[in-house]
């Protein structure tokens, strides 16, 4: 892989594909602000007037409950309620990663992206039905965003030169941190000025709007797009001429499940996606614990984290890419050392939570380095495949990424079991739990990590 970056130079500013990397970060943007906002205006939905569930039938209280609807959700439906979208993205992360490979990835997005946009549009109408049509609405979103968190970063192994794929991986990714901040500081402005079936109305435009301009705007393969210039197409070409097309081609299921570099990254997926879950999850619940703060502070305080996450996102991918453009690093000594800070850091910092964090300020100083550091791992284990495969890489960000959804899966529960039972040391524990499973993880990264093209990956290699 480090023999391929090629030293010719080629521009940034206003060139289109940094044009179309913004335009996916909004795509982000908007698609996690339909999948977040639910979790604030469930608080709006409930109707919590009463304890048996009767609404109070004041004049303010009956003009209120037409512009915000209220059902009676107990506990348990909301939490199957918020956690639906999850099965819908399960799903389809495999069959997603293979397709991607073979289909037009201008198609998948945009179609994908509306199919979440138009369920979200639909919400208010499926909560009115009842919760059964709400859960099947949130399973199709799940659907339109998992394909759309799949089939995104396939677009970078046709418009990525390698000296910038850091940064444009980054930069595009770092939406995914944008979009709860958003969510979070302007849903609760919504519901009170609009009602909350109109969050769903704005995310759910916005996103169809979005989906609309990435079918006019993309094309898969920057030779055949009309507005770019000559030197940027060349360029683009030019840098990735070693790379070969997977378009048609058998997996090697036996090489790949016997490659350790593809089980390395695996298992870091797992232990990023662990840590991802943990520190925003339960971040709201830590700061509730902790400094006993009303809900509104909470969560401004909660999207802190996020803000700064999308920050850092957008940083280190410039770093990584100034390393590599100078020679200042290799590739693998570059994904080793971003993946090292991304697992270290937040196990070390979510450990000073519960041991050196004296006051509300250290608190809070903590829990946004805790949070944040993790997108380290975005220049690390997260873009790995596409350096040891990228003629599969849809297949492999679909493996991996459902290997670390199942990583968070795990971590979000187990949390909650851990909380139930020992509400006193409990967060201990769970920091602690996080810090060996990262420790272990990255351990065994160092170690079989690589940035090359492996054998099965290239032109000539055994199939079934």
């Amino acid at each position: 892989m480090d023999d391929q970056l090629p030293s010719r130079k080629a521009p940034i500013f206003c060139s289109l594909r940094y044009g179309l990397c913004l335009l996916l970060h909004f795509c982000n943007v908007v698609m996690m602000s339909q999948r977040m906002c639910l979790s604030l205006t469930v608080v709006a939905m409930v109707n919590s007037t009463d304890p048996h569930g009767w609404p109070n039938t004041s004049t303010k209280n009956l003009l209120d409950n037409i512009k915000n609807p209220r059902y009676n959700w107990s506990p348990e439906i909301r939490g199957v309620i918020l956690s639906s979208i999850l099965y819908g993205m399960l799903i389809v992360k495999i069959p997603v990663g293979y397709l991607s490979g073979i289909y037009s990835i201008r198609k998948m997005v945009s179609c994908a992206l509306i199919l979440s946009s138009l369920s979200s549009l639909l919400i208010p109408l499926a909560a009115d039905a009842g919760e059964m049509p709400l859960i099947a609405c949130r399973v199709v979103q799940g659907l339109g965003q998992g394909t759309v968190s799949i089939a995104q970063h396939v677009v970078w192994v046709k418009w990525a030169p390698p000296l910038e794929r850091g940064r444009l991986t980054s930069l595009s990714l770092s939406g995914l941190m944008l979009g709860p901040f958003i969510s979070l500081l302007a849903t609760g402005f919504i519901c009170q000025a609009l009602g909350w079936p109109y969050v769903f109305y704005i995310f759910g435009a916005c996103g169809c709007a979005l989906g609309l301009f990435w079918f006019i705007l993309f094309y898969d393969d920057p030779k055949d797009h009309p507005c770019i210039s000559v030197d940027e197409k060349e360029f683009i070409t030019s840098s990735l001429m070693a790379q070969v097309s997977s378009n048609g081609q058998h997996l090697p299921i036996k090489a790949m499940l016997k490659s350790l570099p593809l089980w390395a990254i695996s298992l870091g997926c797992f232990a990023f996606s662990w840590t991802n879950h943990i520190m925003f999850l339960y971040s709201p619940t830590f700061i509730s614990s902790k400094l006993h703060v009303n809900v509104t502070e909470n969560g401004l305080l909660s999207a802190l984290p996020y803000l700064f996450s999308w920050l850092l996102g957008i940083l280190v991918g410039q770093v990584a890419d100034l390393f590599l453009s100078r020679n200042m690093l290799r590739v693998i000594t570059i994904r080793k050392l971003f993946t090292t800070l991304g697992l270290l850091l937040p196990s070390f910092f979510g450990i000073c939570l519960c041991h050196l964090s004296s006051g509300s300020h250290s608190t809070i100083i903590f829990l946004i380095l805790a949070s944040s550091t993790v997108v380290f791992c975005v220049v690390g284990i997260l873009i790995n495949p596409l350096d040891i495969a990228p003629r599969y890489y849809g297949f492999l960000k679909g493996v991996t990424v459902l290997i670390g959804l199942t990583g968070g899966l795990t971590s979000s529960t187990l949390a909650g079991i851990i909380l139930k039972q020992d509400p006193e040391s409990s967060w201990s524990k769970i920091f602690f739990l996080m810090a060996a499973i990262n420790v272990i993880s990255l351990t065994f990264y160092l170690i079989f990590a690589k940035a090359e093209i492996q054998d099965w990956a290239k032109e000539k290699h055994t199939r079934l």
